[in-house]
């Protein structure tokens, strides 16, 4: 059975969902293997389905579904336009809802540590100046070898960095790591 691309559209949900026959299933894998389209749809329908089911949805730009959807209209064939925009915009919306769901729930008020690995500090002095780089996810002592994105710096006082999620640098740190 050969299947075209709009398809494979209508059926994504069943397809990540394990709920259809197995020779359709068959075919919309051949047709994604050959077809990279698809295979972006598939991965963004997927990406979408893990950031709803993410419980640390966050916020979008202004604006950025408007221009994430005129981007994506651009570089669409006009017969296709009209599906991907409502699924990006039906996309859109159910992030910015999540996102202020999120925002207001009181059980996610205090901020979460950047690193999933993180240990967080215990007895850091709240007035101690720290050196965080702005994409990082630690804070270090001044002078701590280990500081990766030296172009990036900023000093910030140890109680607001971790406000902001940072947490200590194992290395420079390790006296304020928790044990265990």
């Amino acid at each position: 059975m050969v299947v075209s691309c709009e398809q494979v559209w209508r059926e994504i949900s069943n397809y990540l969902e394990e709920d259809m026959e197995p020779g359709l299933r068959t075919s919309m894998e051949e047709h994604i293997r050959r077809c990279k389209r698809c295979t972006t749809v598939l991965d963004g329908t997927r990406n979408v389905v893990q950031l709803y089911g993410d419980e640390r949805m966050f916020e979008v730009p202004l604006g950025f579904s408007q221009r994430l959807q005129r981007r994506l209209e651009e570089n669409m064939p006009r017969s296709r336009r009209s599906f991907l925009g409502w699924m990006v915009a039906t996309a859109a919306a159910v992030l910015v809802a999540g996102s202020f769901e999120l925002g207001r729930s009181s059980v996610f008020s205090h901020s979460e540590l950047r690193s999933e690995h993180a240990q967080p500090g215990t007895g850091v002095p709240p007035d101690m100046m720290v050196v965080v780089a702005t994409d990082g996810k630690t804070f270090h002592a001044a002078g701590c070898p280990f500081i990766h994105d030296k172009a990036h710096l900023r000093t910030i006082a140890a109680q607001e960095a971790l406000r902001q999620g940072y947490a200590p640098c194992v290395r420079c740190m390790r006296k304020y790591l928790n044990a265990g």
